[in-house]
């Protein structure tokens, strides 16, 4: 019989009350099921990389770290072995509530490495983050001064074209401009956060996800964020900008 045969998805609500969640010392409460090629250590080094005061606002959230997860519907499903079938159906990650409580699924199996299984755990946190605590005046002001100076690059598509709504001459700007500061500074949270985790390459940013990044803008950003988010102690702010 295949191996795709043998791969049974199991509901997530199982699958959580059966899980023994672990809680980090600043406070991020994660678990890893199932047969995962990150290893556990480097789980615990991207977990371990938030500063409490960005881990103070994932109260009540718990992220597990799974081969596969799929989305049925309103249901999700879990699959603890890689299997290519179920692989075409899976998502990077989908959130599961429980009571008062939200268990974050992270697919480590959809994605290639340690470096990109990370970056999509700190990419629910930025947004976690920034949904609970807002946006930094100070950051703001950064990020709009260097829009209205038309800095290029922006860190994702999505703040790219809200940009564009914000400091265009039509439509609701005032709303635009705020999802784009909520937009920005989510995805400079997982950048930084991403820099204290893993030894990160501009480049390796720009080929990947991030197409729009240009280095000063990023710069000035990461470097708000580092003011407002020291390093845990054992862990150290560093972006690479490699010239080709």
């Amino acid at each position: 019989m295949s191996q795709t045969a043998q791969v049974e998805p199991r509901p997530a609500a199982e699958v959580v009350r059966d899980t023994h969640v672990a809680q980090a010392p600043n406070g991020v409460c994660y678990a890893l099921v199932g047969e995962n090629t990150i290893s556990a250590e480097d789980v615990e080094r991207a977990v371990g990389a938030v500063p409490p005061a960005i881990a103070a606002a994932l109260q009540r959230k718990a992220y597990y770290f799974v081969p596969l997860t799929v989305g049925e519907g309103d249901d999700t499903r879990i699959a603890e072995r890689y299997d290519s079938e179920l692989s075409d159906r899976a998502v990077c990650h989908r959130n599961h509530n429980v009571g008062g409580s939200q268990c974050v699924f992270i697919s480590t199996r959809v994605m290639d490495d340690k470096f990109s299984v990370a970056f999509e755990f700190f990419i629910n946190v930025g947004h976690a983050f920034v949904e609970k605590a807002g946006v930094s005046e100070e950051f703001a002001a950064i990020v709009w001064k260097q829009a209205e100076v038309n800095v290029r690059g922006e860190s994702s598509m999505d703040a790219f074209e809200l940009r564009k709504l914000a400091t265009g001459n039509s439509g609701d700007r005032e709303k635009a401009r705020h999802e784009y500061l909520n937009a920005t500074f989510a995805d400079a949270i997982a950048v930084y956060l991403l820099s204290l985790s893993v030894d990160v390459d501009y480049y390796d940013l720009r080929e990947r996800d991030y197409p729009l990044l240009a280095p000063g803008s990023l710069a000035e950003r990461l470097r708000k964020c580092s003011e407002l988010f020291p390093p845990n102690p054992g862990y150290e702010f560093a972006i690479h900008y490699r010239r080709r």
